[in-house]
């Protein structure tokens, strides 16, 4: 079993990502948000992406900052509107980014089928709104249901509490939130860590993410950002 690639910098993390790449982007809210990855793609250059992540930016640091550099074509989210989230709502409202609005558990529950092969799935959730029009939809035990299709992205960008030189991963509480889900259901996963430990030093229970998803490791110094309000 090969061993993911633990790197110096940020910037050789993200090297590579190609103009128009899906970008699975983790985090709920700040929680968990891999900041540093997010400044080094916006040095990095990239651009028409389609972003997939819980929510559409806060304030104007992580994915909010990458959003105000005019790198992103598209939004995938379950919650692209806050108090803070006014670089999504100015280029939405002026036809600068596209939206689609997931419920947060099929967003989940597809990138999920993704990394576990399945070809789509039937849910009950958005049946009778405007986000089921156009869907196959089938009654199932009486109930009617939404055909989905799985989320795959070309990189997913996720933090992580620690990592261990062949990519195992561990989280802190809830940072882990997507990390997980969206590291299966990446062509390349790039992680940024707090620490990266000795081989043996991870407890396997505790393992959350296994090396088999992991491509990218890079150790950056925590960072802590306070929510901001509405401008």
């Amino acid at each position: 079993m090969s061993r993911a690639r633990v790197l110096d910098t940020c910037d050789e993390a993200v090297a590579g990502i190609e103009d128009g790449s899906v970008v699975l982007v983790g985090g709920f809210g700040f929680a968990g948000m891999p900041f540093d990855l997010l400044d080094a793609l916006i040095r990095q250059g990239a651009t028409d992406l389609t972003v997939v992540s819980n929510n559409a930016g806060n304030g104007e640091v992580g994915l909010a900052g990458l959003l105000k550099a005019g790198r992103v074509r598209k939004v995938v989210c379950s919650f692209p509107r806050q108090a803070d989230s006014y670089v999504f709502d100015e280029l939405y409202r002026s036809g600068r980014v596209d939206l689609e609005v997931v419920p947060q558990g099929n967003l989940a529950e597809r990138m999920r089928a993704a990394g576990a092969g399945i070809g789509a799935f039937f849910c009950p959730t958005a049946v009778g709104t405007p986000l089921a029009e156009g869907k196959e939809t089938r009654t199932i035990d009486g109930r009617e249901h939404v055909l989905e299709y799985p989320i795959r992205g070309d990189y997913a960008l996720i933090s992580a509490h620690r990592a261990d030189p062949m990519g195992n991963l561990v989280y802190r509480r809830t940072a882990r939130n997507f990390g997980p889900v969206m590291a299966t259901a990446a062509a390349t996963t790039v992680v940024q860590v707090n620490e990266v430990v000795a081989l043996g030093e991870l407890d396997p229970e505790a393992v959350v993410t296994p090396s088999i998803y992991v491509d990218r490791i890079v150790p950056v110094q925590a960072r802590h950002y306070t929510v901001q309000g509405a401008r």
